[in-house]
């Protein structure tokens, strides 16, 4: 029988211009996270690992946001500048990218509710390559790292 080995994945969560300084919902200092988590991208690339970068992707009107009964201001909405990962960090195009938020009637902080471009959630991901360990870093540490 074939062993498992122990496979180690790096989820950077929400590293967007919306949650950067002068977004939307800014993090006073947040991009100084960036050179910090580009050397992970660098050194989890170079051990041929996976990145998977998570985002919110909301849709313009969600009850995620205030004018539409929610607790936040509109950020991060699909197509928008605010949406985009922070110019600054490391996209890796053999990585994987998984989006949340995108149902109007939910809420989506965690990385655990998010699914790639082929519907493929973050758990079956994870079983699919086999990863046993997670590396996490990103912003809005208090809502969607802690989730």
């Amino acid at each position: 029988m074939n062993q498992l080995k122990l496979k180690k994945a790096l989820v950077v969560v929400d590293v967007q211009n919306d949650f950067c300084p002068s977004g939307a919902l800014g993090i006073r200092g947040g991009d100084k996270i960036i050179p910090v988590l580009n050397s992970y991208i660098d050194l989890f690339k170079k051990q041929k690992l996976p990145v998977i970068y998570s985002r919110d992707w909301h849709p313009k009107v969600t009850k995620h946001f205030k004018k539409f009964g929610g607790p936040w201001p509109s950020h991060c909405i699909q197509g928008t500048e605010g949406a985009k990962f922070h110019p600054k960090l490391k996209v890796l195009k053999e990585s994987f990218i998984l989006s949340k938020g995108m149902d109007p009637e939910k809420d989506s902080y965690s990385v655990f509710h998010a699914e790639d471009q082929n519907h493929t959630d973050f758990l079956f991901l994870l079983k699919m390559l086999g990863i046993k360990e997670l590396y996490i870093g990103g912003l809005a540490t208090d809502y969607c790292v802690k989730y």
